[in-house]
């Protein structure tokens, strides 16, 4: 016989206590413990006399040609190149960001046979969505339920090549006592799925809710048990998500895929360069545009800055999509190595698109875009700016230099500045203007005009 008992347990790390306490102190969080119950099982209880099976290293495995191709190339991106079979993927992001119409699109273009497992809607709410979407698919089947056994049973019998369950935190093992949604039955629910993908070979993908601090709602480990989490970001008020992999067993974090919501769904966003500059304008001060990349290919970015008098004792730095501390530092450079009074100044800085970046390439088109702003006088808009700025003024080298000034040269721009040490790598570029420089203060005069 099992018994049951009452244990606390850290929603953030997975910790537990016998008591309740506001502070977590393995990762010293504040009120995230919750009661659940924890079922213990006989010390009597018989071990599997089935023996392991113990394989080599050498020997035949799933190659990259047998991924499941979504479709969807930005989708695929971001997972690798496709779909792995046995693997199971998390998706998670904001309520009403479009995932279920994410999968839903996957689903539908899919070949293979696929099961749709909800928790959260009916099978006619899913036909509408289907129908305002316009999917069409014989090898796409709905199962509303929120059993765990029924739902194994259901994969057991249909036998799909993909199963997607929107969400985990809707599905319940019958035989535990606590509620759908608790620690407990998160991670339980996931284990059982875990297995079945990967003793029968199918791709599992789960839709994850997500806390108000944006979050995947649910304990930490769920996040360690899959093999891949993705994150579908993007303001509701705005039409472009960014869909990007946090981790990922199969390929790469680095990649990201950018889809546009529309009226019938979301479309694919082939080419983000041209969606992300689209609505700059020309001739304003504290726009600079660089070149980022975003896993394999050259993404052209907008950097604005906005500088301010401060007129209190404290002035405010503010960064979107880029490292708040990072600016600290390229702040104190233009003051000591430009010159330039920044110390009482409001600095606003955003990386227009809603990327993030993290990457040093952005450096000398940050470092550019703030001078133009507290000067008032705008930079070149013929010009693309990359290079990473060190502390002492200096420009150095980045990476991909190439790939860069390609994508700059395929959207028109007259002139690419780039770090000195770059221009050997360079070859065969006809319409494009490079220009090298050594020091943030030299690319700034050749910029800005009269600066």
């Amino acid at each position: 016989m099992s018994k049951t008992r009452i244990k606390f347990i850290c929603s953030t790390c997975g910790y537990e206590s016998l008591k309740w306490l506001g502070k977590c102190p393995s990762c010293d969080e504040w009120n995230t413990f919750s009661e659940e119950l924890v079922e213990v099982k006989s010390k009597k209880a018989k071990h599997s006399e089935t023996a392991a099976q113990v394989l080599p290293l050498v020997g035949e495995a799933i190659s990259e040609d047998e991924r499941l191709e979504s479709g969807m190339s930005e989708f695929d991106r971001v997972l690798g190149g496709g779909i792995m079979p046995g693997s199971v993927v998390l998706i998670g992001g904001d309520p009403g960001i479009g995932k279920s119409t994410l999968v839903m699109q996957v689903a539908a273009k899919l070949k293979e046979r696929v099961l749709y497992v909800t928790g959260e809607e009916s099978v006619n709410q899913i036909r509408i969505r289907a129908g305002r979407l316009k999917i069409k698919s014989d090898s796409l089947f709905l199962l509303a339920e929120t059993d765990l056994q029924i739902v194994k049973s259901a994969i057991e019998k249909e036998n799909p090549a993909v199963v997607i369950v929107d969400s985990i935190q809707t599905m319940a093992k019958p035989e535990l006592e606590n509620a759908a949604g608790t620690i407990t039955q998160i991670r339980e629910s996931t284990s059982d799925l875990m297995q079945i993908a990967k003793t029968n070979n199918i791709a599992i993908l789960l839709i994850g809710h997500v806390t108000k601090e944006g979050y995947i709602a649910g304990p930490k480990v769920l996040e360690h048990m899959v093999d891949t989490v993705v994150q579908f970001e993007g303001e509701k008020n705005y039409s472009y998500r960014i869909l990007r992999a946090q981790k990922n067993r199969f390929g790469s974090t680095n990649e990201i895929g950018i889809f546009e919501m529309k009226h019938d769904g979301l479309a694919e966003v082939l080419n983000p360069s041209e969606i992300f500059l689209s609505e700059r304008e020309k001739e304003i001060t504290g726009s600079v545009v660089t070149a980022s990349i975003e896993g394999t290919r050259p993404v052209l970015l907008e950097v604005q800055a906005l500088v301010t008098p401060s007129h209190y004792g404290n002035p405010q730095r503010v960064a979107t999509g880029f490292d708040y501390r990072r600016l600290s530092i390229l702040l104190a450079v233009l003051e000591k190595r430009r010159n330039l009074k920044l110390s009482s100044a409001n600095v606003f800085l955003n990386m227009a698109g809603g990327l993030k970046i993290d990457e040093p390439a952005v450096d000398l088109a940050v470092c550019c875009s703030i001078a133009s702003s507290f000067l008032n006088k705008a930079a070149n808009p013929e010009f693309v700016m990359m290079g990473e700025v060190g502390l002492g003024g200096e420009i150095r080298s980045v990476s991909n230099i190439e790939k860069r000034v390609q994508e700059a040269e395929k959207l028109g721009f007259k002139s690419a500045v780039i770090p000195k040490n770059n221009i050997k790598s360079l070859k065969g570029l006809n319409k494009i203007q490079v220009i090298p420089v050594e020091n943030v203060a030299d690319a700034i005069k050749l910029v800005i005009k009269d600066s």
